[in-house]
């Protein structure tokens, strides 16, 4: 049954979002990455994942806020399908940081989408970088770490809207960067938040 909503829900989100995809300087891979990217619609999750090969899109789960995926049967059933890692935003703190979970959550297999800014941005500008990314890139040298920049997304469902609406967007998948060694957190936030803006000029 689930394979048959997956496909479903893959049709749906191809159909609302139109998206073209473009990689820069990136092959589609089904190494272990985390894809970062900037956030604007409570369906960027979906329609990123949606978008990706069917081999990677296998092993690649997606970080959403559980506030509002949890919020009703066919929110959760849909989250459930495409495997989403839901936090509860409530919750994070110093000491109750994601990072572990989400590292546990990936193993040795499943690659993450997560949006670094920690919330949707209300007018579309890429707002600051919040540290799990810095940890999770320190955590596991390993891990490639890719930069997306999602185009138009915002207007697919703007704010308030029960139903995304028929719209052109693009994807751009640009080349993994890893955290240096010696580079501070701000530091590398700024450079990973830099090579998003970098395929929104490109």
């Amino acid at each position: 049954m689930k394979k048959v909503t997956v496909s479903i829900l893959v049709g749906l989100a191809k159909f609302f979002s139109g998206a073209t995809v473009r990689w820069v300087d990136c092959q589609p891979d089904t190494c272990q990455r985390i894809y970062f990217a900037n956030h604007t619609s409570h369906v960027d999750a979906l329609i990123l994942w949606a978008s990706l090969p069917r081999r990677i899109r296998n092993v690649t789960r997606p970080v959403a806020a559980k506030d509002y995926w949890d919020g009703g049967p066919i929110r959760r059933y849909i989250a459930s399908v495409f495997n989403a890692c839901l936090i509860d935003r409530n919750e994070v703190s110093r000491r109750n940081s994601p990072v572990d979970m989400l590292l546990q959550e990936m193993g040795d297999k499943f690659s993450l989408i997560i949006f670094p800014e920690g919330g949707r941005s209300p007018d579309g500008e890429l707002g600051t970088f919040k540290s799990g990314l810095f940890y999770l890139g320190k955590k596991r040298p390993d891990l490639e770490l890719v930069p997306v920049f999602l185009d138009n997304m915002n207007r697919v469902m703007p704010k308030g809207e029960v139903l995304p609406l028929p719209l052109l967007t693009s994807i751009s998948i640009g080349a993994p960067i890893w955290l240096e060694p010696g580079e501070g957190k701000t530091e590398f936030l700024e450079r990973a938040r830099h090579s998003i803006l970098k395929l929104k000029e490109s």
